[in-house]
């Protein structure tokens, strides 16, 4: 593969007419958000922004130098004004008297919450001294892969002299901290003519006293740098060449499907992780290459990369030339087992005596030659996000291998920075996961009332949902109403036909490349009839069984196949209906299909039971709203059966329950959400009835 290192240029975004009526720190937003959504400058939450502005003092009525800078664990891109904490440049000048050296630097940070201006409750990052002493009004620290190709390189210093002259200094790798934010003042203050500084293995600082001067002289830093890397790269192979061939598309998804769930259910025994596929033209570049077994040891350089996707990634034995998978597959368990070992032995070289304990030894990322590239996280879009970071890891190896020679950070600064006390108590703040994190649930009849609400009762809960259902139409408005509410990152869709082999197959590949498995199965597609016997066609009575029976087999066989590759048990719930149990006048092919379905249920319950996973049946009774099957044809054949109109027929079956209430979609979803939560840990072969009683669909 030729190198086409950065692409195109940044581009100047700034709106003056748009900036005229802007206040100072409104400005700062305006600039941060520019710079973030581009992640050729900085990656998601990455890099930091800060403007020194003045501001009345609710205290004395005067004015007084305040610092906004980007607070602890925002992102420039996507943030809001209150996503800046905001301190007195005075008290943090002051602070300088504090400061007891460098071995001390840490318990500055428990200084800064004493330099808060206006009771303001954001926390103030690591970052703040970087910010708070460069003696210029604003101030950029960005991440862009171009800068960190040089800042990573061996020879990085005299690279950024090359490129920049005295125009951008630099300085060597030094943690993020208080001796940094020192270190910065020291050279801007004895370099004046100078615009920022490289930081070595780390990224960018630039400075200004304008706003738009600053996000300017950002954009141009980062220009220079792309343009310098791609003379020097034009032409030239990038990672010394193709080793491996990358496979075809499609095969290579097919791949990523059978892998993602053996994966997953490795790294998952002592906690939920979601999957993320990636096979981009870097990561394929990256993956077939020969430099993959000499730079993906070496780890990343950036330490917000390597926060994200640990220090090092899991390569996995697979060639693309002769490919048996079956192998592959089998040698998964030593491998991600081996790195395992290799982690905590890295833990046991490094750890200090406060360090915190062993964290999850598990990789993150997983490179598959000829594939692509695999992430699990707790949570899908920290798998994303983590993808992501590394393909920016990948550019950067990219473009210093090719310049020069590319270094990791040595081991004991890594790890110093992956088990920093200060990056332990943010981990510590984070709010306990919902109670489906990091659970993948497949939903069919997805599109309708009651497979909507379940949907949604999911994602409330923090789990991951793939909608299938065979009306296209209905299936996007779903689709789409819950992005709109939760975020593109944890919906997916699918077309499906319950009755078709190969798309309910190909629904669960689908599946495993979007989120890496399954754990809940909600088995809901349906339709209803309604005819005397001597009036059910033999057409009528098939279509029953072949949705209701054979429809709830296909898509069970397939989830069985998945949650036995994880061996990490799962969750089946099957949404029958009150007339599997209780017989109905002139709907014998429907009450018939749903008995078969709910004892496929009893039957999947004893075969599952032994791998931990649970099956058990939902039976709701008279769902009128919300639910497409009454919509049609069952409706006036229901209404005619019992003698009323449309508008009665829902009050006839409130007044025919025992609690005289009508049955909802979400009462539905309430009973598939408790078999598929732990509340429901014990509790298989069941059958809970949501019909608000009826006495002859009492199971015993």
């Amino acid at each position: 593969m030729t190198i086409t290192l950065m692409g195109n240029r940044l581009e100047n975004l700034w709106d003056d007419a748009k900036a005229a009526s802007m206040s100072e720190s409104e400005k700062l937003l305006y600039r941060s958000n520019l710079l973030g959504s581009d992640k050729r400058v900085t990656n998601y939450g990455g890099g930091n922004t800060s403007a020194k502005v003045m501001e009345l003092d609710p205290l004395t009525g005067e004015q007084t130098e305040v610092l906004w800078v980007k607070g602890s664990g925002g992102d420039i891109g996507s943030m809001k004004m209150d996503g800046f904490a905001t301190l007195y440049m005075d008290k943090l000048q002051t602070l300088k008297g504090k400061y007891r050296g460098v071995e001390f630097e840490d318990e500055m940070v428990g200084y800064l919450p004493h330099c808060t201006f206006a009771l303001n409750p954001r926390a103030a990052s690591i970052d703040t001294p970087l910010h708070a002493y460069v003696p210029r009004k604003h101030v950029d620290h960005v991440h862009s892969d171009a800068i960190i190709a040089i800042a990573a390189s061996v020879n990085s210093r005299e690279l950024t002299t090359e490129i920049f002259g005295d125009e951008i200094g630099w300085l060597p790798w030094k943690k993020p901290g208080y001796e940094l934010g020192l270190w910065l003042e020291k050279f801007a203050t004895e370099n004046p003519g100078a615009k920022g500084c490289v930081l070595e293995s780390h990224g960018l600082f630039t400075w200004a006293d304008d706003a738009k001067e600053c996000y300017l002289t950002t954009l141009e830093i980062i220009n220079r740098a792309s343009a310098w890397l791609d003379g020097r790269t034009a032409g030239k192979t990038a990672f010394g060449g193709e080793k491996l061939p990358s496979l075809p598309p499609e095969q290579r998804r097919e791949i990523a499907a059978r892998l993602m769930p053996v994966i997953r259910g490795l790294i998952s025994k002592e906690g939920y992780k979601v999957g993320h596929y990636d096979d981009q033209a870097a990561v394929l570049a990256f993956v077939g290459s020969s430099m993959l077994g000499t730079l993906a040891p070496l780890g990343t350089s950036c330490p917000d990369h390597f926060l994200r996707t640990k220090i090092r990634p899991l390569v996995v034995d697979f060639d693309p030339s002769r490919p048996d998978l079956d192998a592959t597959i089998a040698g998964l368990e030593k491998a991600i087992a081996d790195y395992r070992d290799d982690y905590a032995a890295y833990y046991g070289r490094c750890k200090r005596a406060d360090s915190p304990a062993l964290r999850d030894p598990n990789a993150v990322v997983y490179l598959v030659p000829g594939v692509g590239m695999i992430t699990f996280a707790l949570d899908k879009a920290t798998a994303r996000i983590s993808g992501e970071f590394y393909v920016n890891a990948i550019n950067v190896m990219r473009g210093a291998s090719t310049v020069g020679t590319y270094q990791g950070l040595p081991e004991q600064e890594a790890f110093d920075i992956e088990y920093w006390l200060l990056e332990e108590a943010k981990l510590q703040r984070l709010p306990k996961p919902k109670a489906l994190a990091g659970r993948v649930a497949l939903v069919t009849g997805g599109a309708g009332g009651i497979g909507a609400a379940t949907a949604e009762r999911f994602l409330r809960e923090g789990a991951c949902v793939m909608l299938a259902d065979i009306d296209a139409q209905a299936l996007d408005e779903t689709h789409g109403a819950l992005v709109a509410r939760y975020g593109k990152d944890v919906v997916r869709s699918v077309q499906m036909n319950v009755t078709d082999e190969n798309q309910v197959a190909r629904a669960y590949a689908e599946l495993a490349v979007e989120f890496g498995g399954l754990d809940i199965l909600v088995s809901n597609a349906g339709i209803a009839s309604s005819a005397p016997i001597e009036e059910t066609s033999l057409a009528l009575w098939n279509k029953n069984m072949d949705i209701l029976s054979t429809g709830y087999f296909l898509v069970s066989r397939e989830a069985f196949r998945v949650l036995r590759a994880q061996d990490i048990g799962g969750s089946v719930i099957f949404v029958a209906s009150k007339n599997g149990l209780a017989a109905s006048p002139n709907a014998s092919a429907y009450c018939t299909a749903k008995a078969a379905e709910i004892h496929l249920a009893r039957c999947l319950a004893l075969e599952g039971a032994g791998a931990g996973i649970r099956v058990n049946v939902v039976n709701p009774d008279a769902v009128l709203r919300g639910s497409r099957i009454w919509q049609g044809d069952w409706l006036d054949q229901r209404a005619s059966t019992y003698g009323t109109d449309k508008a009665g027929l829902e009050e006839m079956y409130r007044q025919r329950s025992m609690l005289k209430r009508a049955v909802l979609p979400e009462d539905i979803a309430e009973g598939a959400y408790f078999f598929a939560s732990d509340l429901a840990a014990k509790s298989t072969g069941n059958i809970l009835n949501v019909d608000a009683g009826n006495v002859q669909a009492f199971t015993r």
